[in-house]
């Protein structure tokens, strides 16, 4: 292309300084004759390039542009944006991958906005993601893409069915106020008010008109049926291309920007994350997600969990049998993701001053079977000197599924026991078959 006009001369204040020359935008070249000489790439190719380039520029402050897709784990670097203040997040990897919006607290002293573990956010942009591309969604998505196409031609058509039926009353009108004597100026007026209210009414919808045919998408680029057909197989392989050790971090980001334009998160005031998707193309999709908190009272039925606990302890009901009854409900623990444990009935249980006597399962054994103690007692030697030598592998015993270990009362295990004690053998395998277990 032949251009002239890119810079312009600063011309300094201060007397004696040499004159600036700076860079004009594209926009405001003076002159631009394009197709005028031989070039490697046509215009909007680079155009397109100048584009990536800019948006490529990690400059957030001046341009606010996404950068670069890099090489960190953080899935969502330079399209996550904060809910609150609707600044852009940066990324922080110390101490776990976070998402962190601090633009309040470096430019007016204000505490950080909002800061969010990175690991569920991402696992599920990307699920989102390879869900849209799935070839099921690709062809509901296709099915949709023309029924709103369809719906698109017909608006416009009565719209311009619209447009014409204004022109023809404006056109009438033009005529009977040219046909009107002029010394009749009562009629004159109105049929001139008439014209400029049908020539107003023509403007707005030719502009209504232009403004539909901007709002509307792109029409989709018609694929023929071997290239459709491999787009679908494309889609079928890509969970597998991403999930793959050979795909890189940065690889996954090019991917995700394809069709992510932004995605919009705000932490919430309780365990629950709103995660918001803005794809190319202005569509938007919502996703909940639960994040882990460090006590009860900030989960968001924490309250009602409570309660519940509560009044199953009063019934009588034990701590892990309430925890099963509260996780049907769909009820979980803070530090859970879809469980409540039977230490947080517990604690709910202590705090309220509620105690339950839970019954205690143990293991009976024989008559003529005797534990470590029993069997010290019996011997007339330390318990401790027992629990040395089965720790050291010198004396091999069976074990209750309690802990407690189990000796034969006989006379041979006893003699056995002492020639061990008195060093006369080096090693003694005492071990039976599991005894029978009852009481449990």
């Amino acid at each position: 292309a032949f251009v002239y006009g890119r810079t312009r001369i600063h011309t300094p204040v201060r007397e004696g300084a040499a004159k600036a020359k700076a860079r004009r935008p594209i926009d405001e070249w003076r002159i631009v004759v394009k197709d005028r000489y031989p070039a490697y790439i046509d215009w909007p190719t680079y155009e397109k390039i100048c584009a990536t380039i800019k948006d490529n520029r990690a400059e957030y402050m001046r341009i606010k542009t996404r950068g670069a897709p890099r090489d960190g784990e953080l899935l969502l670097h330079g399209i996550a944006w904060c809910g609150r203040c609707g600044h852009k997040m940066f990324v922080r990897y110390k101490g776990g991958g976070q998402y962190v919006c601090n633009h309040l607290r470096s430019n007016e002293g204000l505490p950080t906005c909002q800061e969010m573990r990175a690991a569920r956010i991402d696992k599920a942009v990307a699920d989102a993601f390879l869900t849209a591309l799935a070839p099921a969604e690709l062809e509901a998505l296709s099915r949709a893409r023309r029924t709103q196409l369809q719906v698109d031609a017909a608006l416009r058509a009565s719209a311009e069915r619209q447009l014409e039926r204004k022109r023809y009353t404006a056109a009438l009108a033009e005529r009977q106020f040219n046909r009107v004597d002029p010394d009749n100026r009562l009629v004159a007026a109105e049929l001139e008010r008439r014209w400029e209210a049908a020539l107003t009414e023509v403007r707005a919808a030719e502009e209504a008109l232009v403004q539909q045919a901007s709002s509307q998408p792109i029409a989709q680029m018609g694929l023929g049926k071997d290239m459709r057909g491999k787009v679908i197989r494309l889609a079928g392989r890509l969970p597998q291309i991403w999930s793959d050790a050979t795909t890189t971090d940065a690889q996954r980001k090019a991917l995700l920007r394809c069709l992510v334009d932004k995605v919009v998160l705000d932490r919430g005031e309780h365990d629950v994350a709103s995660v918001r998707i803005v794809w190319r193309g202005g569509a938007v999709t919502e996703l909940a997600i639960q994040r882990r908190v460090n006590a009860v009272a900030k989960l968001a039925r924490g309250e009602e969990m409570r309660d519940r606990a509560l009044t199953l302890a009063r019934a009588g009901m034990y701590d892990d049998q309430i925890a099963a009854v509260l996780t049907s409900e769909g009820h979980r623990s803070p530090n859970s993701e879809s469980e409540v444990l039977p230490i947080t009935v517990q604690r709910i249980r202590h705090a309220a001053g509620i105690q339950v006597n839970e019954p205690r399962t143990r293991w009976s054994h024989g008559a003529d079977v005797l534990t470590a103690p029993e069997m010290a007692a019996k011997l007339s030697i330390p318990v401790n000197w027992l629990y040395v030598q089965i720790r050291k592998g010198r004396l091999l015993v069976d074990r209750q599924p309690s802990g407690a270990y189990l000796f034969n009362d006989t006379t041979d295990v006893h003699d056995g026991v002492r020639n061990l004690r008195t060093h006369k053998i080096d090693r003694l395998d005492l071990r039976i078959c599991q005894p029978h277990q009852e009481g449990h």
